[in-house]
């Protein structure tokens, strides 16, 4: 049973372990310990036990656990069988990298269009995706709802589109406008990707004398 209450430090670490199980099943191996899921992760034991303690008992003293069966347990916690669909808006550069590159199903979604105001590339189509008017939003939406927008608009778009799709039911916003969006009066969750923020970090790291 998931607890009401998850910090966002283990949120943000069941991706990993999700990553790690999945390459440790390609991999063949069928159950691993705490300890060496946490050598492999560079996480202590007691770590992992206690996050994953947040959403229930999946390990057997003696045993480990069944490398299969958590990763299972992990894509139901993680959402990623719940039929989740999503929508680009922004079709230039990054939202067509993304769209070309970027594997929405194998993490639980179903990319069902783009948006873009460039008369060059709406009513074409991306990787199978088709690229409509963002005037047509709202009349898509209202027929196909989507689950998430990704944004990839200018910056100084972004609050507006992004009030739009509140207003059209979207529950997430993925925004990599590099402008801060909070939506939370709304009941919209936004996780706001920065590149710039891991770049200066990675920066930090190597400048360290």
């Amino acid at each position: 049973m998931k607890k009401e209450k998850v910090s966002s430090a283990v949120i943000r670490r069941l991706p990993r372990y999700y990553r790690h199980l999945s390459a440790l099943q390609r991999a063949g191996v069928v159950r691993i310990s705490s300890n060496a899921l946490g050598r492999n992760m560079g996480l202590t034991a007691s770590q992992i036990r206690q996050d994953l303690s947040c959403f229930g008992e999946f390990g057997q003293q003696g045993y480990g656990y069944n490398v299969e069966k958590l990763r299972g347990e992990l894509s139901d916690i993680l959402g990623m069988n719940c039929g989740h669909t999503a929508v680009v808006l922004g079709a230039g550069n990054l939202g067509r990298a993304l769209i070309e590159n970027f594997h929405f199903e194998l993490s639980g979604f179903r990319l069902s269009a783009a948006f873009d105001v460039d008369s060059a590339i709406v009513g074409t189509s991306i990787s199978a995706v088709p690229v409509l008017h963002v005037d047509t939003l709202e009349e898509y939406l209202s027929q196909q709802p989507a689950s998430v927008g990704v944004l990839t608009v200018p910056g100084k778009s972004a609050a507006e589109i992004a009030e739009r799709l509140v207003r059209s039911g979207v529950r997430g916003i993925w925004n990599f406008t590099n402008m801060e969006l909070d939506l939370r009066e709304s009941g919209v969750v936004v996780e706001n990707v920065h590149f710039a923020d891991s770049l200066l970090a990675l920066s930090y790291m190597i400048s360290e004398e």
